[in-house]
């Protein structure tokens, strides 16, 4: 036979006081957006996603230690990069770094896409969390490995 439930009778607490009680226990960090509405926007609505048509040239690289994929196809015209298309496996900061590098890109010559830097890419997607920096490494890896096949 089973013993039966005894109910200890609740103490009355107060909703300001549990209001304030919670607050204390919640870092100041807690509501803080971990990515900017210009990442998300490329993670969620990529552009130029896919692999150009009969390209000129492509580079594909992988982070090891996160197992993130970033493929670079891109079709010219004469020196002019005329089409870039990017694919991604990995973080949403790797998939938005690809979308935001492939509008950085297109349309410049090849000598102006080497100058681009990895801080106008971070720009562009409105900034990194430390923890994610790896991504836009790996975009400007991935286009430096691009352009050398050129």
């Amino acid at each position: 036979m089973r013993a039966p439930f005894i109910f200890a009778a609740k103490k009355e607490r107060s909703p300001a006081r549990d209001r304030i009680r919670r607050d204390e226990l919640r870092p100041p960090h807690y509501n803080r957006p971990v990515y900017s509405a210009e990442l998300l926007d490329h993670f969620q609505n990529p552009r130029n996603v896919g692999d150009v048509e009969t390209p000129d040239v492509s580079a594909q690289l992988e982070n090891p230690a996160c197992g993130d994929i970033l493929k670079l196809t891109a079709k010219l015209a004469g020196r002019q990069i005329a089409d870039l298309r990017f694919r991604a496996k990995g973080c949403v900061p790797a998939m938005a770094c690809g979308s935001a590098l492939t509008e950085l890109i297109q349309g410049k010559s090849v000598e102006e896409a080497r100058q681009v830097s990895r801080e106008e890419l971070v720009r562009k997607v409105g900034g990194l969390p430390p923890a994610s920096a790896h991504a836009s490494h790996l975009a400007m890896d991935t286009l430096a490995a691009l352009l050398r096949e050129l």
